[in-house]
């Protein structure tokens, strides 16, 4: 699993001596979008699909399945969950949350490092793949705005 790369056998056991034990029916959540969020699953059993909804419409926009994770935000930031996670099978995770986390720290702060700095790999990659999408589907400007040496000057988001 990416977020664990380079986390030593024994922070790893640590965690999963601690973590959460989660089991959810198929068809059932484990969060929903605009729920708080204090934890991230990593998925032993089962298969997820990822739920987005702005305003009306809402869709699937991903599925994960075992050895994936998945809820890391809620250990970065404050904010509420982005997204809901369903079980599409029955599923077994292991829940890790951000206080789990801060009692690795206060243990060993190195493989807390390692993980945060994963989750931040992972994110980067995970938003650099949406707006690949994004700019996919978006027309290029009619009148692009040049940089006063006569290159493009870039294009802000919208």
């Amino acid at each position: 699993m990416p977020v664990f790369g380079a986390v030593s056998d024994g922070a790893l056991a640590y965690l999963s001596a601690r973590a959460e034990r989660v089991s959810i029916p198929a068809g059932h959540w484990f969060f929903r979008q605009s729920d708080r969020g204090e934890t991230m699953y990593v998925l032993r059993s089962g298969r997820v699909e990822i739920h987005g909804a702005l305003g009306e419409r809402a869709e699937v926009i991903g599925r994960l399945g075992p050895g994936d994770c998945f809820g890391e935000m809620a250990l970065i930031d404050l904010y509420p969950r982005s997204a809901g996670v369903r079980a599409a099978e029955d599923c077994l995770a292991l829940g890790i949350s951000n206080a789990l986390l801060y009692q690795l720290y206060a243990v060993d702060p190195e493989p807390f490092t390692l993980i945060i700095m994963n989750l931040a790999w992972e994110l980067s990659r995970r938003l650099r793949r949406t707006e690949a999408m994004l700019f996919k589907h978006r027309e290029p400007p009619l009148h692009p705005e040049r940089h006063p040496t006569g290159a493009l000057s870039e294009i802000p988001y919208v």
